[in-house]
């Protein structure tokens, strides 16, 4: 839902019910709209992601927010579409789209889950999500090739440029993609005290 402030995702899981995205970064950011949307919030499980370090947005959250210590990048690429680039051998690519939302699977030889990821076009701009590879198939180009198949279905729909929140364990797979960061990113979790 669309918000004047940014917007706000229900994610719908145990630990992660909603999230409040703030569309400004940097300076740019207002204290008084994230004061004001975190005074709101009364369950457990509600997130926020401010771009803008972490030691700033502490300071206008209460203690009732857990801020993750490891620093989140807001990163972007421009998309152009590539083609669909090979399976790695001995891999299953399955990818659908539903509700405008394109997934991506990678499947190992015995059938278990290799990689994932998922992108939603919003018009010129299209948000990159949870993207994993499984630790037992990590350095073999999955995450690069979930990517680039993410990248490439979005620029097939429109999408000129792609947006992300990274962590330092992706950054370096992103940036070697062609990803730049553009602002920090703070997420903080709502968890009221009993």
């Amino acid at each position: 839902m669309t918000e004047p402030w940014g917007c706000t995702i229900d994610v719908g899981t145990n630990g992660h019910v909603t999230r409040h995205v703030f569309g400004a970064t940097g300076d740019d950011l207002d204290e008084t709209s994230v004061r004001k949307v975190a005074g709101a919030v009364t369950g457990a499980g509600v997130w926020l992601k401010a771009f803008r370090d972490s030691s700033v947005v502490a300071g206008w959250l209460d203690d009732s927010w857990w801020i993750d210590p490891e620093p989140g990048y807001l990163m972007r690429v421009p998309l152009t579409d590539h083609g669909a680039p090979d399976v790695p051998d001995g891999y299953r690519l399955r990818s659908w789209s539903r509700g405008g939302v394109t997934r991506v699977m990678v499947a190992a030889p015995d059938g278990s889950l290799a990689a994932r990821g998922q992108i939603a076009p919003t018009g010129a701009t299209a948000v990159a999500d949870q993207i994993e590879t499984a630790p037992e198939h990590r350095r073999r180009g999955l995450g690069s090739f979930v990517m680039r198949t993410l990248q490439s279905a979005a620029a097939r729909h429109g999408a000129q440029t792609g947006v992300l929140a990274g962590t330092p364990a992706g950054r370096g797979l992103y940036e070697a993609l062609g990803w730049e960061v553009v602002a920090p990113l703070t997420s903080a979790k709502h968890e009221p005290r009993t």
